[in-house]
């Protein structure tokens, strides 16, 4: 559901890349010269720095979003991504650096440029006394060029619960009518803030299906998740951030060096659990395999997680 008022976006002057202000690397990334938002990106951040008194949540943060893609923004509590997050949606003054937006500064948006957003908040309008179909609809009437209720009832799964009170639904039903009231206006950027907390497996999988479908309507999503699993299984990328700076960007299979990893066979003998980090799995279970008559006991073979990389680059601040 989209907020309804935006607080005014302070710009502040623009700071110093913080590569260049220290005159080396930045989390593993070559300094080079202060580039421009990229004005084809769904959302494109240049050296944004937030702080709170003293303390600096966002720190010289740099990011590019592709427009169609689903992004996964992980870090710890207070890492400062629901306030990068926050200062996308316009809610949050910055204090320093460049932010755009579909191609506007959230700064200065219209309500024209709110209405390209949809936003799906950790508590929606789930414990309402009205019907699933009469908060989509009332949530349409604010839009110029909606989506058909119903449709989108269809399309979250809901059909069957169109009638039933908000409070009565369940916890996997209250988030779908939490993005059909995100969606029904036709947003071009989807937020979606920690989407399935709460959920059994079952429920988290449909949902996962439901936010295919909707990038297959060509919408660009922001996801912050807490769940590793999720980003790897919904992201086409994701950005670790801590300390207030991005640490790294990439596929998921890629972060963080996974890709390249040696991998870990493992395996018992004589009676004993053995392991061993090899570069080349194949000929290590193959040259394994000739000291044994039948099958190696309890063979393993098993790459990093993408939790593993997570949790070493954050450094285990969870």
């Amino acid at each position: 559901m989209q907020k309804d008022s935006l607080l005014p976006t302070g710009k502040g002057p623009r700071p110093p890349h913080p590569a260049q202000a220290q005159g080396g690397t930045r989390d593993g990334a070559a300094a080079g010269p202060w580039r421009e938002p990229d004005p084809d990106a769904a959302i494109s951040i240049r050296g944004l720095v937030k702080r709170y008194g003293t303390a600096t949540a966002v720190d010289g943060l740099d990011l590019d979003i592709h427009r169609g893609e689903i992004f996964a923004l992980l870090g710890p509590n207070g890492a400062g991504k629901t306030t990068t997050v926050e200062i996308c949606e316009g809610f949050r003054r910055r204090d320093g650096g460049e932010v755009r937006v579909l191609g506007t500064d959230p700064a200065e948006a219209s309500r024209r440029w709110k209405a390209q957003l949809g936003i799906v908040l950790q508590s929606g309008a789930g414990d309402s006394q009205l019907t699933c179909r009469e908060l989509v609809r009332a949530e349409a009437s604010y839009h110029a060029d909606p989506r058909d209720p119903d449709e989108v009832l269809e399309l979250v799964g809901l059909t069957e619960k169109a009638d039933a009170r908000g409070r009565l639904l369940s916890g996997g039903q209250r988030r779908r009518l939490d993005v059909a009231l995100g969606i029904v206006g036709r947003p071009t950027l989807l937020f979606l803030d920690e989407p399935t907390t709460g959920f059994d497996p079952e429920a988290r999988r449909q949902f996962w299906s439901l936010i295919r479908s909707l990038r297959d309507l060509g919408t660009t999503m922001l996801l912050t998740t807490h769940y590793l699993d999720e980003a790897e299984a919904l992201a086409d990328r994701v950005g670790v951030i801590a300390h207030g700076r991005l640490v790294e960007v990439a596929v998921p299979a890629a972060l963080g060096g996974r890709g390249q990893a040696p991998a870990v066979v493992s395996w018992t003998e004589d009676g004993v659990r053995r392991t061993a980090d090899t570069a080349t799995p194949t000929a290590f279970v193959r040259e394994l395999a000739t000291r044994f008559p039948g099958e190696v006991p309890d063979l393993a073979v098993a790459r990093p997680t993408l939790e593993d990389v997570y949790l070493r680059m954050i450094g285990h601040e969870q």
